[in-house]
């Protein structure tokens, strides 16, 4: 195939697996992808996807080739020092102009033959990166952005996570001749951070992102790339006009898939005739000829070879069409149903809140909130970060929050819940719900539904990704019996098929619900009632 050695990334016949081993994460991939695409990349946890990035980034060895007439670019990445103004981590996230700089007054100082064409060459690279314009374009990114370039004299650190996200975002695109690859660049950013960085994300080209936030990818991307059992596929479009064809191309293999079982039990039992045909063919030569008759043995014998022939390809059609129905279950990603017994409540209420004030350092997150949370109800609390979610969360779980008004809780009400944090996560699975009040089997049998490989319950929960874990936490919870569920942003590193399962499963056993969480279709399809804290413009605090 040719390549446009200016805009193409041609992958050929690419195959790696860690270690060597035989499970291998990628078999014979060929890809070719414009460096002017912006590019989904989405699949189960565990699937390569974070794999494929640190392959085009060179870090990993494998079989095959990557060819790129461009560098590659990864985020997240770490800052040197977070302790400098903003505008110096971002100056150096671009380009050593620092040391550019100070190299360059050394050579004009020294006035020599080899310094005067030393300083030539820093120069001419100093303004391939647009050194003497830099600072100006810095500005003109955060703008983009969205955010204040009063930013950009306060000490890096002091930045929000929100905040430093979208800032080193800025200086990404600002680098020369990169291709960047950003690895689930919204788990930090509230609804506002994502809104603001998919509009920005959406001005640009010649990126690869990874985002479990459907609504994300659909402002963001132009091109889907999905990995699967099966492998990578590449299709135009964004995420919803990837899953509306996934959609009928899981239908489509359904009905193929009833064919081929109607056309085994077909070939079976034709099989199974023919070769009883042959059978009898053949003991009718003897039970002639005892007889006294005497029949054209050749003829009759002739007559079985065929009629056994013909069973023996009954019988590879048969195989044939069994292995067909093992590929076809085996392209089937479609998630099982997980079932979900919530506790009925002894009444229709189960949280109250009446004038509900909360202040830290006599600054108001929030003033005079009213809601209530009954049966069935799915409530979820959005705003900007800093905005108080976390504290109303830990006073409907009944930990002493100070507060004026008043939270009514229903005596007895049983709570089950998922924190944001999944560092506390140690030893075997067996050992964790052994601590737990959750059904083992049913624990174990909702990790398999959600992508967990059998192997992966040997292995201790420290070597499990941070989607692993908290499909471990999400597990429990589901597991569990509770008469409200309270999860603190559930989804992050949740991959969108997991993330559509347990929207299915909400939607179907309906349980009493209180959740924060930044994916908007999760919040559109789940929640029956949305309470919005805080300020709804401005930066992720």
């Amino acid at each position: 195939m040719e390549v446009d050695e200016m805009s193409m990334i041609a992958i050929r016949d690419l195959s790696f697996a860690y270690g060597g081993g035989l499970d291998a994460i990628f078999t014979h991939v060929d890809l070719q992808l414009d460096t002017d695409w912006r590019l989904g990349l989405i699949g189960r946890n565990g699937r390569g996807k974070t794999t494929l990035l640190r392959l085009l980034m060179g870090e990993l060895p494998h079989e095959g080739s990557i060819h790129a007439n461009v560098g590659f670019t990864y985020f997240p990445f770490a800052v040197a020092d977070p302790q400098r103004d903003t505008l110096c981590v971002l100056r150096e996230s671009i380009a050593p102009f620092d040391a550019m700089e100070r190299e360059m007054e050394q050579c004009l100082a020294a006035l020599g033959e080899e310094t005067t064409e030393r300083y030539f060459e820093l120069l001419e690279r100093y303004q391939f990166h647009d050194g003497y314009q830099i600072d100006g374009r810095i500005e003109a990114e955060l703008s983009q952005m969205g955010m204040s370039t009063e930013l950009l004299g306060r000490p890096f650190s002091t930045l929000s996570n929100g905040e430093q996200t979208r800032a080193l975002l800025c200086a990404l695109f600002l680098r020369r001749d990169r291709f960047v690859l950003l690895d689930e660049p919204t788990n930090h950013l509230d609804e506002r951070g994502r809104e603001l960085t998919a509009q920005y994300l959406g001005r640009k080209k010649g990126f690869i992102v990874v985002s479990h936030d459907r609504s994300f990818l659909d402002q963001v991307v132009d091109h889907i790339l999905s990995i699967d059992k099966c492998g990578i596929t590449l299709e135009q479009g964004n995420y919803s006009s990837w899953r509306e064809n996934e959609r009928r191309r899981e239908q489509q293999a359904h009905m193929q898939l009833e064919r081929a079982r109607a056309e085994r039990e077909r070939l079976e039992l034709a099989a199974r005739r023919a070769a009883d045909w042959a059978g009898k063919t053949e003991q009718g030569k003897f039970a002639a000829r005892n007889a006294g008759l005497r029949p054209d043995r050749g003829f009759v014998g002739h007559r079985a070879a065929k009629l056994m022939k013909r069973a023996k390809s009954i019988e590879s059609r048969r195989e044939e069409a069994a292995a067909q129905k093992a590929e076809l279950i085996r392209q089937l990603e479609s998630a099982e149903p997980i079932v979900l017994k919530p506790l009925p409540p002894e009444r229709e209420k189960l949280v109250t809140a009446a004038d509900l004030t909360i202040r830290y350092a006599q600054r108001s997150l929030f003033e005079k909130l009213r809601f209530s949370i009954g049966r069935g109800d799915r409530v979820a609390l959005t705003g900007p970060n800093g905005c108080g979610k976390s504290s109303v969360i830990k006073l409907v779980m009944g930990e002493p929050v100070p507060h004026e008004g008043t939270l009514w809780r229903q005596p007895g009400l049983i709570v089950s819940y998922v924190p944001q944090d999944t560092s506390f996560l140690r030893g075997s699975l067996r050992d964790f719900t052994t601590a737990q009040p959750v059904n083992e089997a049913v624990f174990r049998s909702i990790l398999r539904k959600l992508g967990f490989s059998r192997a992966q319950f040997d292995e201790p929960m420290e070597s499990y990704s941070a989607g692993q874990r908290k499909k471990v936490l999400l597990a429990a919870s589901l597991a569990s019996q509770a008469h409200l569920y309270i999860w603190d942003e559930p989804l992050n590193y949740i991959d969108i098929v997991s993330r559509e399962q347990i929207e299915q499963l909400l939607l179907q056993y309906r349980p009493s619900m209180l959740f924060v969480e930044h994916d908007r279709a999760f919040v559109d399809n789940v929640a029956t009632e949305i309470i919005r804290l805080g300020r709804q413009e401005g930066e992720d605090r």
